[in-house]
């Protein structure tokens, strides 16, 4: 944790449904902790399996899926996932080789974080999906739940 870390405000980026699917149960566990701290709703799952199940039906903004899970890998995951839009997914790995980055690129992850992961670069990324989701919603004329009162009065 850098210094640079007290300038982040959980404002920048609260209230977005994040899908932590981690085997590790102290990892899921902190991660679900640092993530409610900062004003998420989280939701986790332990294998692939349960993460087929569940993300769908989660209507999540952000997945953060660990690549070594005990039934497939995190690739496997994002291929076999029955969405109906994108999600903005983030892999995790002790594995931080070039080849394990670009095999998550080319997967549909749009950044890959090895563990043990910064704080800080996990809240920048939370920066840029949350902004990018509400200038997607903007785009479609949905009301973003980033702001709570758009009224002008």
């Amino acid at each position: 944790m850098g210094s640079s870390t007290n300038n982040w405000k959980p404002s920048d980026a609260t209230g977005l449904r994040i899908f932590v699917v981690e085997n590790h149960a102290d990892t899921r566990e902190f991660l679900t902790y640092l993530l409610r701290d900062l004003g998420h709703t989280v939701i986790v799952a332990d294998t692939m399996i349960r993460a087929l199940r569940d993300v769908p039906a989660a209507n999540c903004d952000v997945l953060i899926s660990d690549i070594g899970l005990p039934d497939g890998d995190g690739w496997e995951l994002l291929a076999r996932l029955d969405l109906p839009q994108p999600i903005y997914a983030v892999a995790m790995s002790g594995y931080g080789t070039t080849s394990d980055r670009i095999r998550s690129k080319a997967a549909g992850f749009r950044h890959h974080l090895v563990k043990p992961m910064g704080l800080e670069q996990l809240e920048s990324i939370l920066r840029e999906a949350a902004s990018e989701i509400k200038g997607a919603q903007s785009d479609r004329g949905e009301r973003s739940p980033f702001l709570v009162n758009t009224s002008p009065v």
